[in-house]
């Protein structure tokens, strides 16, 4: 059985050697969804926000323009070296950097305007932990924006594509469905205020070499993508499986919350 130390290493070590994968990545630098964070975010001149988790630093930048400052926190040295090198490529000059756990953040109660994390917590031992620091940080007013993988409510169905999503990244720890995710913001006495589910569509050959699996686990994804059960298909839509050419989307919820 993985303990809670070994998810982090695992974590740790794969973030780190990937590193420039996550700056690069079209899935983490664009979209639309980019958008709808900030929107759901609504960040405001005078804010101090965090960016929990920042990976190749994209959630960041994109904050950045927008608030007096950003930290941008993530476990990963080299993951935060790599986000520094590309804000300053970019201009941003509002952004400090802190190693730290997503789930026992360094800071005190309510000193935070805004609190972000996007693509992330999948990854993380125990999400309703991270939930409840970002939680206890934030100011009265303040925001906690998510956005991650979803899966459905389905179980076996859920089953399936965590067991897809681990073959590609053994860093993958467990995705929630909306339910899930709307009770942990709630146990931790945040208002939902929006939420809302993203696509994104992915090549399955880039997205399997994007963490440099080797040809016979993108042949067993290949397997698993081709014999889906039909509530798998229904959520993840592959097209033109078992081809060179074979996609699927990605299931995202994005969901914010404020502190009373």
């Amino acid at each position: 059985m993985t303990t809670e130390h070994d998810s982090r290493a695992q974590s740790l070590e794969r973030f780190s050697r990937f590193a420039s994968h996550y700056v690069t990545s079209s899935t983490h630098a664009s979209g639309y969804d980019l958008d709808q964070l900030l929107a759901f975010a609504v960040p405001r001149p005078h804010w101090i926000a965090l960016d929990v988790a920042t990976g190749g630093g994209h959630t960041a930048l994109k904050l950045a323009p927008h608030v007096r400052q950003v930290i941008a926190l993530d476990l990963s040295p080299v993951m935060l070296n790599a986000a520094h090198m590309f804000h300053t490529s970019k201009g941003a000059d509002n952004v400090v950097y802190l190693r730290s756990d997503a789930e026992l953040l360094p800071f005190a109660d309510s000193s935070l305007d805004l609190v972000a994390c996007r693509i992330a917590p999948h990854h993380f031992p125990y999400v309703h932990r991270f939930i409840m620091d970002a939680a206890r940080v934030l100011k009265p007013g303040g925001r906690l924006v998510v956005q991650d993988q979803v899966v459905p409510e389905n179980k076996r169905a859920a089953a399936y594509l965590e067991a897809f999503e681990r073959l590609r990244d053994p860093s993958h720890n467990h995705a929630y469905n909306e339910y899930e995710w709307r009770g942990m913001f709630l146990d931790a006495e945040l208002k939902v205020e929006q939420m809302t589910t993203l696509r994104k569509t992915h090549s399955l050959i880039p997205w399997a070499q994007m963490q440099d699996c080797p040809p016979d686990v993108i042949a067993r994804l290949h397997i698993m993508l081709v014999q889906a059960p039909q509530p798998v298909a229904d959520f993840v839509r592959p097209v033109a499986a078992g081809t060179p050419d074979a996609r699927f989307d990605h299931v995202n919820i994005l969901i914010s919350g404020s502190k009373p």
